[in-house]
């Protein structure tokens, strides 16, 4: 689908910027949902429980998620539900280096999280301070996200907490506000006990409140949960009163999608319609998306 120049005008006059509606989330101690997609299907879930919601809702593509699915179809799809009068965002979820930030920036995207958790202070700070630079000098507004902790880089279902991950690897307050104050991030996702990925036999670890309430206190800007599949709802809600305003969930929507698509096949294996043994597993994730926005938004 092709957006003129006159039209995505038009959009971004109509729907409020992601920057605006993050700050309104945080002054109200609220948070937006964001969730991976891996195609068009999955995005149409996400845009579909928006519009019943009425809730703001973001949609994220990791480097992986965005060999599979464009960024700027992802975009040109937006657009359109955004034509509709429905709030959808898109993010370029964990983006580890300079090049592939700015292709996203050009691509179109409302916001970029940078993951530069696995490099030294410096270098992530270094690494993101261009992208922040670059996002600047673009015409659209992008929001930019900066991580500082290493909470484990998979999306997939863990027997254990991934290794390096320890409660001395926590994000401290100072290094919170000398990361922020030095690269000028929009959005700050810290280590607070969350971790990427999903237990498959044990509860998550506890989310730090009282270390996410420090760090917001400290740096001023919106915090971001990341990891938060398989986290306790009362858990996230204290976290969000705390200062998160976006809350990240892959791994557990993940699961849940496979899952029914996995029923629906074994329930009918003579189906090949790909519209039939699909749907089911849209829908699912659909009203999982609306229930996680009503959560986290607390209606």
């Amino acid at each position: 689908m092709f957006i003129s120049p006159e039209t995505e005008i038009s959009l971004n006059f109509l729907m409020k910027s992601l920057r605006d509606v993050v700050q309104e989330y945080k002054k109200a101690g609220k948070a937006i949902g964001h969730f991976n997609v891996s195609d068009s299907n999955q995005l149409r879930a996400l845009a579909d429980a928006a519009k019943e919601t009425g809730l703001p809702v973001i949609a994220g593509l990791s480097e992986g998620e965005r060999e599979f699915f464009p960024l700027a179809h992802a975009r040109a799809l937006v657009d359109l539900y955004a034509s509709q009068g429905v709030q959808i965002y898109v993010n370029a979820d964990h983006t580890y280096g300079l090049d592939k930030a700015k292709q996203a920036i050009d691509d179109g995207v409302n916001s970029i999280v940078i993951d530069g958790a696995k490099l030294s202070m410096e270098e992530n700070i270094l690494l993101v301070k261009q992208v922040v630079s670059y996002a600047r000098s673009s015409s659209r507004d992008i929001v930019v996200e900066g991580e500082l902790g290493y909470i484990g880089t998979s999306s997939k279902q863990l027997d254990s907490v991934p290794e390096g991950v320890t409660l001395d690897n926590l994000t401290t307050p100072e290094d919170a506000r000398e990361f922020v104050t030095n690269t000028g991030v929009d959005c700050f996702a810290p280590a607070v006990g969350n971790i990427h990925g999903m237990l498959k036999n044990a509860a998550e670890p506890r989310l730090h409140q009282e270390r996410v309430k420090a760090i917001a206190d400290m740096v001023g800007v919106p915090l971001v949960l990341h990891g938060a599949s398989g986290n306790t709802e009362a858990d996230i809600k204290e976290c969000i009163a705390a200062g998160v305003a976006i809350v990240h969930i892959n791994t557990e929507l993940r699961v849940m999608y496979r899952d029914r698509l996995y029923d629906f096949i074994r329930s009918n294996p003579g189906e090949v319609a790909p519209y039939k043994f699909l749907t089911p597993a849209v829908t699912k994730m659909k009203e999982y998306v609306a229930g996680k926005l009503r959560v986290f938004a607390g209606v």
